[in-house]
Order: structure tokens, then C-alpha cells, then sequence
């Protein structure tokens, strides 16, 4: 008997199977898909795939400073892993009056709620911001939050950020803070991860970027004058500097709390408000940042 006819059959098998350059369409036609659902363009950060939720209906100020959306109004959902099974984690920004119906919409699609919180203080109008986990297929996952954000004032579809030149000094945010970003205007964004170990959620592996980094942002208010925001994401052994840090070179800690549930191990995000001259603003971000490490 010919040995020749198992081999064709496995061959055959094989070749029914999706190769690598038809298993990487399918999972971008999936992103697309989250994306045309969410009413969001996607970007792939690191990786995770983000969509940017902007309150640009929201006029915020802080004292005598107008917020711009990019400092603190940058609410977002983010998906790791493959799109069958992906984690779902985010924010969402919200005023007093969404604040109930969101609540209630979360829990009725089954998208746990793992914080609910403020990141600044004494903004006009108060907001708040809802962490949110969930895991799952991406699409249905999608879809069932776009039905929560249905509930605001969120305008969407969301525009692709158009570019913009930066007005403010990204060569002198970059190089005190260490590391470079991007910028739009006059906002500056830099990212960082503080967190020296891997963290997981009810035993899966988080995305640091997506589940405990570490943002700073901060905007021109002036020539000289600039306000920052953010918040650093550390292990509990880190609080102590990080507050001491902050509050050794002005900058208020306008909350210190939880973002994840279940996570191991424990991870705490102190938000913080910085105003004052760029440099002593930068210097004291980049001595908790040291601190932190």
C-alpha cells in the first residue's frame, strides 16, 4: 500500500489553514471593524490598539487656565491581544449629569466598572473619570460600549487628528524629562512605565501602556508659564517619593487610587496639577519621575 496518501492529506490540511499574511489581514479588518463601531479612528500604540474618545464639547478651566482637550479631556478605549479575545480597558470623561446613566449602561453591558474617580481638582465643570475592563470578542466588545458612550454628549464620529505644528519647546520638555513624545500646539504628551515588573489582571498579562503607564502632559499657558497634568502609575513602595516629590517642588497630588481590579501586583496612580514657570514645572516632574524609579 502506497505510505504516500497520509502525507498528500496533511498537506492538504496545512495549506487550508490561514497563513500569516491572511491571519494579519483578517486581525486589521477586525481593528477596522472596532474603529467603524466605535466611530473612532484606531492607532496602533506599541502594542495595543487605541481609540482616542476627545471631550471637545467640554470647555474646562482650572483656575485662570482653559484646558485644552489633549492636557485632561482625552477620554479612550484601548484593546490588547487578538481580536477574538481581547482586553478591553479605558477611560471614560464624564460630567455629573452622565454620570448615573453611564453607571447604569456599563453594568448593563456587562463591562465591569474598576474605577470611578476625579484625576484633577477644583476644574469648572466638575468631571469624572470611569475606568472600565472587559474581556472578550473586540467587535461585540466595541459594540456593546459604543452603546454606553451613546449616552453622553461625546461627539463622535471622532476626526482624525489633523496636524499641527508645536508651539511649544519640545527640545526643552524632551530633554528634561528624558524622553522624547509627541506634541500638537501647545501641548506636549510623554509616556513612561514605572512599574519594574509585569502586572496581571485575573490572571491574564496587562499591557503596561494600556493597563499602568504613566502620562504627563503639559500645555503653554503663556510664553513662560505651563500647567501639567497626568498621573504616575507605581508599585506601593514608590508612593512615599512620589508624594513627597510632588510636593516638594509645588505640584498638588490631586488624587492617589486605583484604576485596576485584581491586579497583581498591586498597582496605585497618583494624578497630579503642576502650574508654573516650563522649567520649574519640567525640573519637578523629572525629580519625582528619578523618585519614582
Amino acid at each position: 500500500m502506497s505510505r504516500s496518501g497520509p502525507v498528500v492529506c496533511l498537506v492538504l490540511i496545512l495549506a487550508g489553514l490561514p497563513g500569516p499574511a491572511s491571519a494579519q489581514a483578517a486581525d486589521a479588518a477586525a481593528w477596522d471593524s472596532v474603529g467603524h463601531i466605535l466611530k473612532a479612528p484606531g492607532i496602533l500604540t506599541g502594542d495595543y490598539h487605541r481609540y482616542n474618545l476627545p471631550r471637545l464639547d467640554l470647555t474646562l478651566r482650572v483656575g485662570d487656565v482653559t484646558v485644552a482637550p489633549a492636557l485632561a479631556l482625552g477620554a479612550w478605549v484601548g484593546f490588547g491581544g487578538l481580536p477574538p479575545d481581547a482586553m478591553m480597558m479605558g477611560d471614560l470623561v464624564v460630567t455629573g449629569t452622565e454620570l448615573k446613566s453611564v453607571l447604569a449602561g456599563l453594568a448593563r453591558q456587562g463591562i465591569d466598572v474598576t474605577a470611578v474617580h476625579n484625576h484633577l481638582a477644583g476644574e469648572t465643570p466638575p468631571i469624572t473619570y470611569v475606568h472600565f475592563h472587559a474581556q472578550g470578542d473586540a467587535a461585540r466588545l466595541a459594540a456593546r460600549l459604543d452603546s454606553v458612550l451613546a449616552l453622553t454628549a461625546m461627539p463622535r464620529p471622532v476626526a482624525p487628528a489633523q496636524p499641527r505644528a508645536p508651539t511649544i519647546d519640545t527640545a526643552l520638555v524632551f530633554g528634561m524629562l528624558g524622553r522624547s513624545g509627541r506634541a500638537q500646539g501647545r501641548v506636549a504628551q510623554v509616556g513612561f512605565v514605572l512599574v519594574p515588573e509585569p502586572v496581571t489582571m485575573h490572571g491574564r498579562p496587562v499591557v503596561p501602556a494600556l493597563g499602568y503607564g504613566t502620562p504627563i502632559n503639559i500645555q503653554m499657558v503663556d510664553s513662560t508659564r505651563a500647567v501639567a497634568t497626568g498621573d504616575f502609575a507605581i508599585l506601593g513602595d514608590a508612593l512615599d517619593p512620589v508624594l513627597d516629590g510632588l510636593a516638594t517642588h509645588g505640584i498638588t497630588a490631586a488624587a492617589v487610587h486605583s484604576h485596576l481590579v485584581g491586579e497583581h501586583p498591586t498597582v496605585y496612580y497618583v494624578h497630579f496639577w503642576a502650574d508654573g514657570p516650563i522649567r520649574d514645572v519640567l525640573r519637578g516632574l523629572r525629580a519625582t519621575l528619578d523618585a519614582a524609579r
